[in-house]
């Protein structure tokens, strides 16, 4: 799934091509892509709607409209949002769930292997987004801070930081990386966190955001992710642990061990994230 490096970048990228724009036409093909409201008052309500802005909460890319409402993006597993050449036909891609005809420029297209994104057009975006956690990247969000949150949390500390209504954003990768960068097993109960480990733990947070960011996402083979012009990722070289079980850790050189967590894979080095006890 798509996490805040790779929804941020598509944040970014789709905001000079859809500023300003109208929506000439919306085609829906694929109906339960559009979660609110009804298929019909969806495509009448965005056609001849002008995009405000572009930006990112969380995992959704949001567009405020001019007539007061937003839409809003979850790409779920394998959603892409694209920009396509005004000669080619949307309708040509397998996968093509929603597609919006701009005023002028690319067709805005909606891609999605696995049918799992979703779009909600709504008047008030926190009747979506009011339950997400603070934003990790923003200025308010410091050591302090994360302290305060963790601060009388049980359980372990992973599925912690991958819950969306503790820090908004942060997936299955970047939690590995961030836990690597802190030196904190995965594994470890959140309330057993050392001021010294959540001070790491909020630098590899923000760190590993950040230059994600720089590096346009993370694109692998089981993850879908792609920006707007199609182009993949370039962070996946840089990941230290995630997906490189059995591999030497870049820090220490012990091999990289992989365990399933919740479901999810979850990837550490076992020398440099000592589980206390």
């Amino acid at each position: 799934m798509p996490e805040l490096p790779e929804v941020e970048t598509i944040a970014r990228q789709l905001r000079p091509q859809l500023q300003s724009r109208l929506f000439r036409t919306v085609e829906v093909f694929w109906a339960r892509t559009v979660d609110r409201p009804d298929v019909p008052s969806f495509r009448d309500t965005l056609t001849g709607a002008r995009v405000l802005d572009v930006a990112r909460r969380g995992k959704f890319v949001t567009l405020a409209l001019d007539t007061g409402q937003t839409l809003l993006v979850h790409l779920r597993m394998t959603g892409q949002l694209l920009l396509l050449p005004r000669e080619a036909n949307p309708s040509d891609d397998a996968y093509a769930r929603v597609c919006f005809g701009l005023d002028h420029g690319p067709w805005l297209l909606f891609s999605d292997m696995r049918k799992f994104g979703r779009m909600y057009l709504v008047n008030d975006p926190s009747e979506v987004l009011g339950g997400l956690g603070p934003e990790p990247l923003m200025a308010d969000f410091s050591p302090e801070r994360l302290a305060n949150l963790l601060a009388g949390r049980k359980g372990r500390i992973k599925p912690l930081l991958l819950d969306q209504c503790f820090i908004a954003g942060l997936g299955n990768i970047y939690t590995d990386e961030a836990l690597w960068r802190a030196g904190v097993h995965p594994l470890q109960k959140a309330e057993t966190l050392t001021p010294d480990q959540i001070l790491r733990l909020h630098a590899g947070i923000v760190s590993i955001l950040q230059e994600a960011i720089e590096g346009c996402g993370t694109s692998l083979r089981d993850y879908q992710y792609r920006q707007p012009d199609g182009a993949m990722g370039e962070f996946q070289v840089l990941l230290a642990v995630y997906g490189r079980a059995g591999e030497d850790c870049p820090r220490c050189g012990a091999p990289i061990e992989r365990l399933k967590l919740g479901q999810r894979g979850t990837h550490f080095c076992p020398r440099c994230q000592v589980l206390p006890g």
